[in-house]
């Protein structure tokens, strides 16, 4: 089972290239967005901050900077891209369609490209130039060694 989340894919050098790229990319985008929301909960000052499920602004928060400030990085590195790219899609599904849900398609469409792009790490992985492909090449061996 582990050894499937970090499988970075056997792509052709192309491919993997094009995997880093829209890892970085996308992650590091997504810092900008999550930066700020980051420096807000360490502030100390009052959070103000939507509550778009009625979990708390606080936990709201929490969880966006998790997403956008953790998971990005770790899909930045490559570090079990297809979990984080998880909480990072329903980051993007709940700012689409429930806090930009009367706001148009104008300010759903940024949220939207970021899920489908978290949606595709997600299924093809990191790719080989990644930590997921060193973990997996990592994970690998030890089975080899064990079945010994």
């Amino acid at each position: 089972m582990l050894k499937r989340v970090f499988h970075p894919g056997n792509y052709p050098k192309n491919i993997d290239l094009s995997l880093l790229l829209l890892r970085l990319v996308a992650g590091g985008f997504m810092l900008t967005h999550g930066m700020g929301k980051f420096s807000k909960l360490l502030s100390g000052d009052p959070i103000q901050f939507a509550d778009p499920i009625g979990i708390g602004v606080t936990t709201s928060l929490a969880l966006a900077v998790f997403s956008e400030v953790f998971c990005s990085t770790f899909s930045i590195f490559g570090f079990a891209t297809r979990l984080s790219s998880i909480p990072l899609i329903i980051t993007m599904l709940v700012a689409a369609f429930i806090v930009h849900a009367t706001d148009g398609f104008g300010k759903q469409e940024l949220p939207l490209l970021y899920a489908t792009v978290y949606l595709i790490l997600a299924v093809a992985g990191a790719g080989r130039i990644s930590l997921d492909a060193w973990l997996y090449t990592v994970l690998s061996a030890t089975d080899k060694q064990t079945a010994r």
